[in-house]
């Protein structure tokens, strides 16, 4: 792991934020990075009064962050990943608004240096910045180079229709066990598929004008068809569902699947898997060329940095210097060329440019070319959905079903919009009282 280009920035900021806040006091953030992505977080900080906790998955950091705040217990600062924005904003009294605390700190902020894409999804419907955006990404399509070169496939697929072709070629030839498989299922599979083929997720631009959402993918023939076509697939190996969250990582990173599915941000964990075993390479996601002529943007993930009520003003302080860090166009290169997240800012994407680090990293452009093509419309800006982490449990439910033969997709897809619905109904009544 390379951490030497960070050191000195470290030093620097530690030096600030020891004059500002003091040294003594103590800045807790709690975050959900593991593996080679929590030892960089945990190494680059390790000079500094910031104290980075580790708390689990998104999931179990935001259930933590909750009940920290009801018992007067919570962190300066918290990661949230990015489908617990509505549950932050409408967290009433819980949280510092970034925008605000760099007013009150008097600490130079300017909310345009970030990327549209990024700005925009963590940003109120009245122009006001709520988080601080930390690491955001996009799901990409890795495959696998060796087993393409035995399969006589000379280029990686554009639209989901190569994709099958391709996926039953690798199979039939012996080239790969697995043609296809996908982490994260609903985001890969259902949020981003319909972002880039410019079809509505759910209701009110998908949560962005109103908590009063309801969710339409089951509507969508081409959803749909997709999920039926990834059942079918299954059958023959073509593809495979490797299960939720992450796990479907490993059938690629083993050889097994010469196709995946999943976050910009695994480059480097498929990096260090796949040394000495094969070479891969990094494409968009497919799209549906029976849905759109030219795919549209892909949506991000990742998560931001949410400041908490209660906290001295000392520590107020440092947690504002401390995020302009952060966001700083050294820091964010380092974060972005080691991860596989994009740079958050259009200064740190030029840096990387001019360090020529997109020439020397075939791929590594990919997820911020995705990200900012074309100009995002409601189909396309994100999910700002209520309860969203209790849907995406449901959805893969849902498609497991689908997979596994037991139900129709149709079938599927409707119940796991009829069960998310009542999630969003809830969410909404209890957000109005």
């Amino acid at each position: 792991m390379r951490l030497t280009s960070l050191l000195p920035f470290v030093a620097v900021t530690a030096l600030s934020l020891s004059t500002s806040a003091q040294a003594a006091t103590t800045i807790t953030w709690w975050h959900a990075m593991e593996g080679v992505l929590g030892e960089k977080v945990n190494a680059s900080q390790s000079d500094y009064v910031v104290k980075p906790v580790y708390k689990g998955s998104y999931s179990d950091n935001l259930t933590a962050t909750i009940a920290a705040f009801r018992a007067g217990q919570a962190p300066a600062i918290t990661q949230v990943f990015e489908v617990g924005t509505a549950t932050m904003m409408n967290a009433k009294g819980a949280i510092y608004p970034v925008y605000q605390l760099m007013q009150d700190t008097g600490t130079a902020f300017d909310p345009d240096a970030f990327l549209p894409a990024v700005k925009s999804y963590y940003t109120s419907r009245d122009g006001h910045m709520l988080s601080m955006p930390f690491n955001s990404s996009t799901p990409v399509l890795y495959y696998n180079k060796d087993a393409f070169a035995k399969a006589g496939i000379e280029t990686p697929p554009k639209t989901w229709a190569e994709v099958g072709k391709d996926a039953h070629k690798l199979v039939e030839s012996g080239a790969a066990e697995c043609g296809l498989t996908t982490a994260w299922p609903s985001w890969t599979q259902l949020e981003n598929f319909s972002a880039i083929n410019d079809v509505p997720f759910a209701t009110q631009a998908n949560g962005f004008n109103g908590t009063d959402a309801r969710l339409v993918f089951d509507k969508q023939p081409a959803t749909v068809g997709h999920i039926q076509d990834l059942a079918e697939w299954q059958k023959s190996h073509a593809f495979e569902y490797g299960g939720r969250a992450d796990n479907g990582t490993k059938r690629f990173q083993s050889g097994r699947c010469a196709m995946l599915t999943t976050s910009s941000a695994s480059r480097a964990g498929i990096q260090e898997a796949a040394k000495g075993k094969f070479t891969f390479g990094i494409a968009p996601l497919p799209y549906d060329a029976e849905a759109v002529s030219q795919p549209r943007n892909s949506i991000i993930g990742g998560a931001s940095l949410w400041v908490m009520q209660g906290q001295s003003d000392k520590v107020y302080k440092g947690v504002a210097e401390f995020l302009n860090f952060l966001s700083s166009p050294a820091v964010q290169a380092d974060w972005a060329s080691f991860t596989g997240y994009v740079p958050i800012t259009t200064a740190a994407y030029q840096q990387l440019k001019d360090e020529g680090f997109y020439i020397k990293t075939p791929g590594a452009s990919v997820a911020i070319d995705q990200l900012t093509r074309g100009t995002p419309d409601d189909n396309g800006r994100g999910l700002r959905l209520g309860n969203m982490p209790q849907i995406r449990n449901i959805i893969a439910e849902q498609l497991e079903k689908a997979f596994n033969g037991s139900e129709p997709a149709a079938q599927a897809l409707t119940e796991a919009a009829k069960r998310g619905n009542a999630e969003l109904e809830q969410f909404e009544r209890s957000v109005s009282n």
